[in-house]
């Protein structure tokens, strides 16, 4: 029997989905069920939360950065030994870029290819009967999505509840829930997002108190009633991304942990071992490797302590002598000349190329990019081409003498422009890498 699941999507950012999500999640898993998660979109922070919630790993599921039957292949890896999949949604449900149908990178698009029923979440402060409107719009925008359940968000009271529920449940759409307001039970966030999932204190606690809120006020027998049997993927895929080595050293501590579940699964799959190494502890990255990779993260929270963990600075540049680097975005960064940080204060970093960064002079930087790369490298050979996206609120002082890592366009249809640096076999750049175009 296929596993069933649904898409937890909204109508916009800060509706509550991520709140409902975990929930659900941790919820439906005390209950005993065989819960799994994934995150539809480019965003690495959910799904380690996710796996917190569950006991399993989540992944990404990206309809823009992942050939069909890529994110077919990912679903049915995610859902595995699974009961029921609880998909997390990004932004809004319809919110992507200009795209052939299906591949606009909007979750929309994740539940017609999975063909997963949404269960909506809905804020209604500041609304009663206008709720309707709302939901009907959703479920008449896009033919290919079915609106199953709408649980409610910052109810105020119980005849705040009648107007609500009695402007929706007539366009034949229940209302399976009704969360009142709780501040109590918000995680805390950061420039990027959620503070981390491996930083929040009593994280297991949250999540509890999390599961006990939305049992209280949802009806978890009526929401799994409303799951469907996930679509079966389409073909076989291959890995979203080559190893770059069959020895992989991976920088992974508080600084440096946005790398996709799914490569690092891939890589395995392909036969490559994966040595992690923290910067942040002074560990430098395992001599006997065939290449060291540089994830994002926050190393400009970390900017004075890595410039003085001469264990790892030294260890890098040597191996840097003989093998290839890569750097991602807070990787990028740490690999250039300097980071300056918040305070204005400047740090040596790796010198491995020129680049000088800048987390004083904030620019948020976002969107999916679409890159063809310029050398042969850790991502790939000359002219192959790669898709994903930068997120980042630092800014490029200098980029020094380097030749660029790649040419990136936009989803937009801008020309292509240079991006990143390279400098022997060390290459870096803001771009974090998906899968293969």
């Amino acid at each position: 029997m296929r596993p069933r699941g649904l898409l937890i999507a909204a109508p916009r950012s800060g509706s509550g989905k991520t709140t409902l999500t975990l929930g659900l999640m941790r919820a439906f898993r005390r209950e005993g069920l065989k819960v799994a998660g994934a995150k539809s979109g480019p965003d690495y922070i959910d799904p380690a939360f996710h796996a917190a919630a569950l006991g399993r790993p989540s992944l990404n599921l990206d309809s823009w950065a992942m050939p069909p039957d890529l994110l077919g292949a990912l679903a049915a890896r995610a859902a595995d030994d699974s009961e029921l999949l609880l998909v997390e949604a990004s932004m809004g449900l319809f919110d992507g870029v200009p795209a052939e149908p299906g591949r606009s990178g909007a979750s929309a698009d994740v539940a017609a290819a999975l063909g997963l029923p949404v269960l909506l979440a809905l804020d209604v402060s500041g609304q009663a009967q206008s709720a309707g409107a709302i939901v009907k719009g959703c479920a008449l925008f896009d033919p290919r999505v079915r609106i199953a359940g709408v649980v409610l968000n910052k109810v105020g009271s119980a005849r705040h509840l009648r107007l609500v529920t009695d402007a929706i449940e007539p366009l034949g759409i229940p209302v399976v829930g009704a969360l009142p307001k709780a501040a109590d039970v918000v995680l805390p966030e950061r420039h990027l997002g959620l503070v981390q999932a491996s930083e929040t204190r009593g994280l297991e606690e949250r999540l509890d108190a999390m599961a006990r809120f939305v049992a209280e006020h949802a009806d978890l027998p009526a929401i799994l009633a409303l799951a469907a049997p996930l679509r079966p993927p389409i073909g076989a895929a291959s890995a979203a991304l080559k190893p770059p080595g069959q020895n992989i050293a991976v920088a992974r501590d508080e600084a440096f942990s946005f790398l996709y579940p799914h490569l690092l699964e891939g890589w395995r799959e392909k036969g490559a071992e994966i040595r992690f190494f923290s910067p942040l502890n002074d560990e430098p990255p395992p001599e006997d490797v065939d290449v060291c990779w540089l994830p994002g993260g926050y190393p400009e929270l970390h900017a004075g302590r890595l410039a003085s963990n001469r264990n790892f600075l030294e260890g890098l540049r040597r191996l840097a002598t003989s093998r290839r680097v890569h750097g991602e975005c807070g990787g990028y960064m740490t690999l250039g000349a300097a980071l300056t940080d918040a305070a204005g204060v400047t740090h040596a970093m790796a010198g491995l190329l020129s680049v000088e960064t800048s987390f004083a002079k904030r620019r948020m930087t976002l969107g999916y990019r679409d890159v063809t790369l310029l050398s042969d490298g850790a991502l790939g050979r000359v002219g192959d081409r790669l898709r994903g996206h930068e997120f980042h609120y630092a800014s490029i002082l200098a980029t020094g003498g380097d030749e660029p890592f790649a040419m990136a366009a936009d989803a937009y249809g801008s020309a292509a422009a240079p991006s990143g640096s390279r400098r022997g076999a060390v290459t870096g750049s803001f771009f974090h890498v998906i899968a293969a175009a």
